[in-house]
């Protein structure tokens, strides 16, 4: 299985911190927001990973290079801010392949194993994306989506937040066309259908979205 970094974000929270560095490329406890990320996909087996770009994109492929522990870097550049989460994936579905992969986003902190689960195995078990669902934070109160079961629901069940933490068949995006596209459409589409399944992740999970919060793990990250 394969996985994708969603990294090409301006970080327009993170400022100035990201007018002259990519998001992805601040660091806690020493090393790279990204790097940390790598390093789970790395014991957790992946050895394809993509990684889109915008925004000082080049700084990141520099600081990079073509290799992380065992795993091979492929890169999907795009124009700055132009394609969002949906319209990133769109375009490196050639470098992802033809199974399920993995999307994890670039400015997440969590130690979920990243193990793939046994119903986004192959392409054609019928499910279109499982999500890695959280407790709500305190800045999204009010989360995402419900839980019943394994299933994700619009409404009902047990309220929680989208961890930026996904596997998707690649058929969620094949008809979309070219460009800009956001995720949540697709998403929501899909949970109506009945074909999204989930879980509720209790581990330690934070949107390292602002100067405040990278801070605190830093701290934290440094105090281990």
């Amino acid at each position: 299985m394969r996985a994708m970094i969603l990294a090409a974000g301006r970080g327009e929270r993170m400022r100035p911190l990201t007018d002259h560095c990519p998001k992805p490329l601040l660091e806690a406890g020493g090393r790279p927001l990204i790097a940390h990320t790598l390093d789970r996909l790395a014991a957790a087996g992946y050895r394809d990973v993509v990684i889109n770009l915008a925004h000082l994109g080049e700084q990141i492929r520099a600081a990079l290079g073509e290799q992380h522990q065992g795993i091979t870097l492929h890169y999907s550049p795009e124009p700055e801010g132009a394609l969002e989460t949906a319209g990133g994936i769109r375009q490196a579905l050639p470098l992802l392949g033809d199974a399920p992969f993995l999307v994890v986003n670039g400015d997440v902190w969590c130690d979920h194993p990243l193990t793939p689960p046994a119903n986004m195995s192959t392409a054609s078990s019928g499910a279109l994306a499982h999500l890695v669902l959280v407790d709500n934070p305190g800045h999204h109160a009010q989360g995402d989506f419900g839980l019943k079961g394994r299933s994700v629901v619009l409404e009902g069940g047990e309220r929680l937040t989208f961890s930026g933490i996904g596997w998707y068949n690649p058929q969620l995006f094949q008809d979309l066309p070219p460009g800009r596209h956001a995720l949540g459409p697709l998403l929501r589409a899909a949970i109506a259908a009945g074909q999204v399944t989930g879980e509720h992740y209790t581990g330690d999970w934070r949107d390292i979205g602002t100067p405040e919060r990278l801070s605190t793990l830093d701290t934290e990250l440094g105090q281990r």
